[in-house]
């Protein structure tokens, strides 16, 4: 999970583009971007791993999967091919899955449902970034 995060990131660097881009005024630093998605990451893979554990390839872990996909599909379409609309679409239909994962985990696995609360709050925060970076530029 992290290793994958790694090499697409690693693999679509914001880059020049990205840095010539205006940015609304609650855009963070470069630097905070890597140290939030490894810790979320983390979260993210205890979460699935619990999930699997309890319910196999179930439904809750079609979610999860889907919002994963969604996650590594990102980075590409918004740093590599300059998609920022697409990506937006993209980001939003994440957090959906990712609510849905919280919902679904609520009453079976609390854990597995708290772990995804930060990343919410961060794929909320990403969706706003990424609305106004399109918005202003």
């Amino acid at each position: 999970m992290v290793g994958g995060g790694w090499i697409i990131g690693a693999s679509n660097m914001p880059g020049a583009w990205y840095g010539s881009l205006n940015k609304p005024p609650f855009n963070p630093p470069n630097w905070l971007f890597p140290i939030a998605w490894t810790v979320l990451y983390i979260l993210v893979a205890i979460a699935g791993w619990r999930t699997y554990e309890r319910v196999g390839s179930g439904a809750v872990m079609q979610v999860w999967w889907g919002h994963l996909v969604l996650n590594f599909a990102w980075s590409p379409v918004f740093f590599t091919a300059h998609l920022m609309w697409v990506a937006f679409a993209i980001i939003v239909s994440m957090f959906v899955l990712i609510v849905t994962f919280i919902v679904m985990q609520w009453r079976d696995d609390r854990i597995a449902a708290l772990l995804f609360v930060p990343y919410a709050c961060w794929v909320a925060f990403a969706s706003a970034l990424n609305f106004s970076v399109n918005v202003l530029n």
